[in-house]
């Protein structure tokens, strides 16, 4: 039995995926939950028009992406610390802490869930990189350097 994937299951294929798979297994399993539909004429051509314009919207957001990441690669970004007098932060520095600075210096909302940092804990003044996964396809880095408050 043909089906078209309306969401990703694990095991089985991507969301738009057109797959083969038993014909019990797709009738009382993955159409009555939703996840799937029969692959007919009519949902095939359905299938071929999302995606056409599924690939266009891709198109764009890794055009924006790639943007922001020529903006965030010619940037450095001043982050602001506690410290003492040994030039120890008080705590370290989080991708919070980045993508806080990152919004406030450049106006980019970056998540920060998206940020890592090279290397290890960052609990000193310096210049330090970030690498940023904005886009499956589309990555930066960003220099930033820790100062004092």
């Amino acid at each position: 039995m043909d089906i078209i994937l309306k969401e990703r299951v694990i095991g089985l294929g991507e969301k738009d995926d057109l797959v083969t798979v038993k014909t019990g297994y797709g009738r009382n399993y993955l159409i009555p939950k939703g996840l799937a539909m029969i692959a007919n004429e009519t949902n095939r051509k359905i299938l071929a028009n999302n995606l056409k314009f599924k690939d266009k919207r891709e198109a764009s957001i890794i055009a924006e992406y790639t943007e922001i990441a020529d903006i965030l690669k010619g940037a450095t970004v001043n982050v602001g610390a506690k410290v003492g007098t040994t030039e120890k932060i008080f705590g370290k520095i989080t991708t919070h802490h980045l993508a806080e600075a990152i919004k406030a210096q450049l106006n980019i909302e970056v998540d920060r869930k998206k940020i890592t940092f090279e290397g290890e804990e960052i609990k000193t003044l310096g210049e330090y990189t970030a690498n940023l996964d904005l886009h499956e396809k589309v990555q930066a880095t960003v220099k930033f350097a820790v100062v004092a408050e």
